[in-house]
């Protein structure tokens, strides 16, 4: 543990804090400020989307590649992160998860236009994200192949080991119920819709996503109108914590910095090229849409979900000294705030949100093995050990699932991000050119590749 700890601490301090955040500012700058300026049109593709879809058709639509998006980022960050971001890093680190989201949101950006740009055509939807744009983009296979070595131990592995772990020990908070009972259920259902492939996945993640959300965040909402009195001073705290002078002394405004930083990146996963896998999958008539879905995905994960969390631990009064962490310390606030039944209802909020992300993670996965090989039994191996280590996460303790998650997620996020950083001149163009349409009166941009003639022969979908 001691050497994992070491190792993540010198990622995160030195490399990938520096490179989030001025990945981030500079796309924001270069796309003037695309997650500010066009969430109206943001919204109404979501809206367009959902409306849509012809049931005989195999692609996946924009609205279910959404859900997928959000059924992966929706899940114990929103509970159990927030929470051990709070405790590690105190009250201020849910600012820098803020900042994270805000800026953040145009590297999803990015990223998601460009898995859009350089998808290709696959048996049941299309296919793409990081590893396809370093191949076709940078040309650089041997990037794309570690990215996806990357991607696959890092979702279908290491993060799929925290969701269980999480999981796990909130229905032993709740219930009592044994880990490895839990863990055993969870694994059974896992691979029985992950054998059905990304039609199923999809269908599943479209109905629980919405019912998930906008439960949890009702609740929520609910807990924030009784305690109204209360924001300013809790808004107070967390801005007081992020840039205190006290704070800053002790250290504490570098641990806030790291803790929603790195947590925040876990949650809402922008610029980690993560979402970019499910977003080529949608059938769009422009590769924006799909960017600013993407990026509306950040919004509503940590500026809604994670804040959700945030309000509920701080209105509470429950212990910020360490002696309660992670899901417990949720459950903890939810008990405070509505009695017995909160526990449970945490219990209950968490296994849609974490099984939904198991699910997520698991594609984004085995999007990535497809890149690798085309052998099928290779991909039902992954099935069976993206099983394994569900069971392995509901066994494991919470500290080594979060640090080997941490580890894989920095690498996987430097990786892309170098390449987002290269390739983002492209995502600039054809954010010019949807805007250009718009101006035009063209309320449905389309996109064709011999508008972009420098590389046109590297696109195979437009």
């Amino acid at each position: 543990m001691g050497i994992i700890n070491s190792l993540n601490d010198i990622l995160w301090t030195y490399i990938l804090i520096a490179l989030l955040l001025g990945c981030a500012f500079w796309f924001t700058l270069k796309t003037r400020f695309v997650q500010f300026r066009m969430i109206k049109e943001m919204v109404r593709l979501l809206g367009d989307s959902a409306g849509k879809g012809n049931t005989k058709e195999k692609y996946i639509s924009s609205f279910q590649a959404f859900a997928i998006s959000i059924a992966s980022r929706v899940g114990t960050g929103n509970l159990a992160g927030v929470a051990t971001a709070i405790a590690v890093g105190g009250p201020g680190a849910i600012f820098w998860m803020w900042v994270i989201a805000l800026f953040g949101a145009s590297s999803s950006f990015v990223e998601s236009t460009l898995a859009q740009l350089y998808k290709v055509r696959g048996k049941d939807s299309f296919i793409g994200g990081p590893a396809y744009y370093m191949r076709k983009g940078l040309k650089q296979p041997w990037m794309g192949a570690v990215f996806a070595v990357l991607i696959t131990i890092t979702f279908g592995f290491a993060f799929n080991s925290v969701q269980s772990n999480t999981l796990c020990a909130a229905f032993e908070g709740a219930f009592g119920f044994d880990h490895a009972i839990v863990g055993g259920i969870i694994t059974v259902a896992t691979l029985i819709i992950i054998f059905g492939g990304v039609q199923r996945i999809a269908k599943v993640s479209s109905i629980i996503v919405p019912v998930m959300a906008l439960g949890y965040v009702a609740l929520a909402l609910i807990i924030v109108l009784l305690n109204i009195k209360h924001l300013p001073g809790v808004i107070e705290l967390i801005v007081s914590h992020a840039f205190g002078w006290e704070q800053a002394l002790g250290g504490g405004v570098g641990m806030a910095l790291m803790q929603g930083i790195k947590r925040g990146l876990f949650s809402n996963e922008a610029g980690m090229g993560s979402a970019p896998n499910v977003a080529a999958t949608a059938h769009v008539t422009h590769p924006v849409k799909q960017g600013l879905i993407q990026t509306l995905g950040v919004f509503t994960d940590t500026l809604i979900i994670c804040t959700c969390t945030a309000f509920i631990i701080l209105f509470s009064g429950a212990p910020l000294d360490g002696s309660t962490n992670g899901v417990q310390l949720t459950q903890h606030a939810m008990t405070n705030e509505i009695g017995p039944t909160g526990g449970i209802f945490v219990a209950t909020a968490l296994f849609f949100f974490a099984f939904s992300s198991i699910l997520g993670n698991y594609y984004y996965g085995e999007a990535n093995v497809r890149y690798l090989t085309r052998r099928k039994w290779v991909v039902n191996v992954y099935r069976i050990l993206v099983g394994g280590m569900v069971l392995f996460g509901a066994l494991a303790t919470l500290d080594l699932a979060w640090s080997l998650a941490d580890i894989t997620m920095g690498l996987m996020a430097l990786c892309n991000l170098i390449a987002i950083s290269l390739l983002g001149k492209y995502a600039f163009k054809l954010l010019d050119d949807y805007r250009a349409q718009k101006r035009a009166g063209i309320k449905d941009p389309v996109f064709t590749k011999d508008r972009l003639k420098e590389i046109e022969d590297d696109l195979e979908c437009w």
